[in-house]
């Protein structure tokens, strides 16, 4: 697996004071750039869409509330996803279920142009990764979600997680051999 390495938007300092200091219109702009990110890691956790969307909603009411507590504006992004990871995680542990894999359009990053978009080999493959990553607590889903998704370094997924940058690493590790032994498997 490779870390997302889409570019995101950067969001100007002053941007993010005047949202904590209550600018909605600078909260809506840093919704615009931020909301898809936020879904994909909520997706790759919850593995069912619309959970996934609730699980983003329920995080933006989070940051809205919280953003006044953002001490450092560079990690805004992470901070964000952070919270995503959060309430999907929640949202994982209400439903008591595990999401149930079903074939549908992709909600991913693939575009209309890219040549495997309708290539059953690569739709199998994908329904194999959203099987394997089921059988994952939503813990592990999260870290995989946080750094492959959202591209976050150990350091990043230390703060979001709660737990060293070693133990991030080993933990990941560990998780994506699980990964690698499920897909085997199947």
């Amino acid at each position: 697996m490779e870390a997302a390495t889409t570019a995101h938007p950067a969001i100007p300092s002053d941007l993010v004071r005047q949202a904590a200091a209550g600018d909605d219109a600078a909260f809506t702009r840093i919704v615009a750039a931020h909301h898809s990110d936020m879904v994909k890691v909520c997706v790759a956790i919850c593995g069912d869409i619309e959970i996934a969307e609730e699980a983003a909603q329920a995080a933006w009411g989070l940051a809205w509330r919280r953003m006044p507590t953002l001490r450092d504006t560079d990690r805004l992004r992470s901070w964000l996803v952070s919270i995503a990871a959060n309430q999907a995680r929640d949202a994982v542990r209400r439903q008591r279920r595990r999401p149930v894999v079903a074939l549908t359009p992709e909600i991913g990053e693939r575009a209309v142009g890219d040549p495997n978009r309708g290539d059953p080999a690569r739709r199998s493959g994908d329904i194999d990764l959203r099987r394997a990553l089921a059988v994952l607590d939503p813990m592990d889903r999260a870290l995989v979600a946080l750094r492959y998704v959202a591209g976050l370094d150990s350091f990043e997924l230390a703060r979001a997680m709660g737990m060293s940058p070693s133990g991030v690493r080993a933990r990941l590790a560990r998780t994506l051999d699980r990964l690698r032994m499920e897909l085997d498997d199947a």
